[in-house]
């Protein structure tokens, strides 16, 4: 019911500039996708569409030759075979154990950041940055010491953004947001990483 009856596409609501709208976009999705529970779009919101669905319509699948909504068209698919390969993101997603806020405190930056576990996956930290600025040297606690690897950031080119990535990261033993080792990230602005 969100897509029909004048109440537009995802897209048509985003707040913002066309860069912001998309990004804002994307960052919603990652965010569906990591976040505990089912996942459920409508038809359109794969690749973004501007106007609600219309039952007496097709698509307007058109709008895969821009770049921006062949960007979401790729990061829902990217997503979707994150969410499968990954156990951490859906073995345990409607038990305690599945899910752990890291921070869901920082209001200064608009930061949210929390971490997925499962029996037989590795964990998945997921940082949500909401806010419109880049965030540059941002820690971020995490549950052991190691390599952690960036696996998906939604301003990453190939979606429409500005291909700002981490690269292979080495925990510190830096105690943050109650654990022992921290990392060290660059957030861009609306991204999910």
């Amino acid at each position: 019911d969100e897509v029909v009856h004048g109440k537009g596409s995802l897209i048509s609501r985003m707040p913002g500039s066309q860069t912001q709208r998309f990004a804002n976009l994307r960052l919603l999705y990652v965010y569906m996708w990591t976040y505990p529970g089912k996942k459920f779009l409508f038809m359109g919101n794969e690749f973004a569409q501007e106007i609600e669905w219309d039952h007496a319509k097709i698509l307007n699948w058109g709008l895969l030759l821009k770049t921006e909504h062949r960007g979401i068209q790729l990061l829902v698919r990217d997503l979707n075979l994150l969410y499968r390969s990954h156990y951490s993101l859906h073995r345990s997603e409607f038990v305690q154990e599945g899910f752990e806020w890291l921070d869901c405190h920082d209001a200064q930056y608009s930061i949210v950041s929390y971490l997925r576990c499962s029996i037989g996956g590795n964990p998945i930290v997921v940082i949500l940055n909401f806010g419109a600025v880049t965030c540059d040297s941002y820690r971020v606690g995490v549950p052991s010491a190691g390599l952690y690897q960036e696996v998906l950031n939604s301003e990453n080119l190939i979606y429409g953004g500005t291909s700002a990535r981490n690269a292979e990261l080495c925990a510190e033993p830096v105690a943050h947001m109650g654990k022992a080792y921290s990392l060290l990230l660059n957030l861009p602005p609306l991204s999910g990483v």
